[in-house]
Parts: C-alpha cells; structure tokens; sequence
C-alpha cells in the first residue's frame, strides 16, 4: 500500500497538522528569546565529520565546463551556521533538512528535520533553559487526545512542565551501572578499553577482545543506562568523558570531561549539545584521528573543510544544541514510527 493511500494518508493526518502547529509555536518561543532563523545550503565541501554516519555524495557541476567537484548532502547544518557565528550572528537557529545513508527504521530515517540552533556568549548550561521551552512549547501545541498531556516514547512518559533532570555521565553509570567510569579510565585522553570491559562483564555485559573503549562505554550504556533516563521528566545528561569530546571544549573545571550534553525523554535521545570547541589546531587534530578511525572501520574518510577550521579560529565563545524534531513530534503525538508524523517519506 502506497503512503499516499486515502485511508492511510487520513489516518496520519492529525500528527501531520501537529507538527505544523508545533513547529510554528517552536518558531514563537525562540524568536522571542531573540534568535534569527537562518537557512544554509544543504550541499557541502564536508557532510560531517561523526565517524559511524554514512553520508550522501553528489557532484557539482560548474557552467562553462569547469571542473566537477564532490560534495555531499550534510548529516547536520552545524559547519554552516558556525561559520555565522564566525561572520557576527549572536543567536541562530534553524529547521533544517539533513540526510544520513544507511539509516531507516523505527526511530531513523535517511531524511529527516534537524532544530539546531546556537548562542554566542554562553556555555552548555544555558541551553537547558531553550529545550524547556521548546519541549513545552511543542507539546502546548499538540491536541490533548494526541498528547495525553506528556511526551511519550516505549511505554514510558515524562512531563515537561517542572524542572529538567540534571544528572552527569559518572554519576548515571555509577547510578543504573554500578561503575566508576573515572576509574577505568585513568588517562582521560586516552582510556583502556579492557579495563571497562572486565567492569561490563562484571555486570554481565559481554564484551569482545577487538571493543574499543567507545564500544564497551556504549554497550553498558545503551543496555543499562539511556532506557532508565528522562522517566517522568526529561533528562539532561552531561559532562561526558573527554575521550568523547566530538566537537566541544573540555571543562576548564575539570579536565576529564568535556561540555558536551544530551536529552533524553522517556529512554530516548532528543538532542545533542556542546560548549562549543573554538582552537582550530585541537579541532583539525580530532578530525584527522575521527577520519583515520573512519578509514580503518569503513575504508572511507570525509574531507576536512578547511574553511570551516578558519572558522573555529574567529568564533566566540558559544553553545550550540541539535534537536530531532521528528523524534519529539513522535513523543508528543504518540507515534511508534517516525514516517507517522513525516508528510511524505523517502521512497523504498
């Protein structure tokens, strides 16, 4: 049966209409908090640099007969809207449509909605606050017999009415896993992966001699630790290892964790934030090791776009945070499956 069915199509209606309403009342609250919304292209020199995302490649032709050029569909409008940071904007966000190959299931999807948004000036802490609003904002927007009044995911709820859930990556394992991560990892840097193996079968968790320290960490966490968070009210966990950096600074409090974030409700991620990383030299050395990384399990690597490195050199201090809209609309309307609130999915 085709999505467009009458019948189908009718019945994912009203989540369709919902997500219209909740994007607009997103659109509201962050303007008010006086964000511009911006619009970057979705072709780029380099689509991301996440070592297990599959990107889109395509080529640009030029007229005239000059050379074709390999660009691809970005995983993320992150690169785009730092370098705007970089030209002079103090508050952006943006609703932005971002391609992942080899994704599709339950809660993924090739095409999808990211909300990203950003603020000059600030640390991680301070987008707490946004995802309040925006998690409040979107569910007032969907219909009550829709909502029930809560975002749900799984057979779990939480209501986002009341304060967020503050709770730091150590404390979580040390909480639902019963594991002093510092301790497995005395070089922050750089941590053994056998020592958090022998803590992970320890709790019964089985684990492979070739498991990275990364592999084992995710192992106990996806088993253990995300489907205990954001119950009854979402979850802000931060302070990850500085292992786990990605694209944000270390705490300059202490330097065994980084100011990266995430959201949680109801046992699922919503979003995904950083104090934002502003050293050139530390980024392109991340994304040179992410890239080798890449190659060894892949056997391909993405470019590095230079101009965006010259671009960290001239940021502010920032956050920024990205959101799954998808995701928080199948929280807020009660969907199982993400092409229920998409108005047309990619073709199968």
């Amino acid at each position: 049966m085709t999505w467009w069915d009458r019948d189908q199509f009718a019945l994912r209606r009203p989540r369709l209409l919902a997500r219209n309403a909740a994007m607009a009342a997103i659109r509201r609250f962050i303007a008010d908090e006086g964000f511009v919304e911006v619009a970057t292209p979705a072709l780029q020199v380099s689509p991301g640099m996440e070592v297990h995302l599959k990107a889109f490649a395509t080529e640009l032709e030029e007229p005239f007969g000059q050379a074709r050029r390999k660009l691809y569909l970005h995983t993320s409008p992150e690169f785009a809207m730092k370098k705007l940071l970089a030209a002079g904007e103090k508050r952006l966000f943006q609703f932005a449509r971002v391609f992942r190959n080899g994704e599709r299931g339950p809660m993924h999807h090739p095409e999808f909605t990211m909300l990203e948004w950003y603020r000059a000036d600030a640390d991680w802490s301070a987008l707490i606050a946004d995802c309040e609003g925006i998690l409040r904002a979107a569910l007032a927007a969907v219909p009550p017999a829709l909502s029930r009044g809560a975002l749900r995911w799984g057979g779990g709820a939480a209501d986002p009415a009341g304060p967020f859930e503050r709770l730091s990556v150590a404390d979580a394992f040390r909480r639902h896993a019963g594991i002093d991560l510092f301790a497995t990892a005395p070089d922050p840097l750089r941590p053994d992966a056998a020592v958090l193996a022998t803590a992970a079968r320890r709790i019964g968790i089985a684990t492979q001699p070739q498991d990275s320290w990364d592999d084992v960490f995710f192992k106990i966490f996806l088993e253990r630790i995300e489907p205990k968070l954001g119950l009854g009210r979402p979850t802000i966990l931060h302070s990850y290892p500085a292992a786990m950096a990605a694209l944000a600074r270390l705490d300059p409090k202490d330097r065994r964790v980084a100011e990266r974030c995430e959201l949680f409700v109801a046992g699922l991620e919503l979003a995904n934030g950083f104090g934002e990383l502003t050293d050139p030299v530390e980024q392109c050395r991340r994304f040179e090791a992410d890239m080798a990384t890449k190659q060894s399990l892949y056997g391909e690597r993405f470019p590095i776009d230079e101009d965006f490195i010259a671009a960290v050199g001239q940021m502010p201090p920032a956050a920024g945070m990205a959101l799954g809209f998808d995701r928080l609309m199948m929280c807020a309307t009660g969907a199982t499956r993400i092409e229920e609130v998409l108005w047309a999915p990619v073709a199968q």
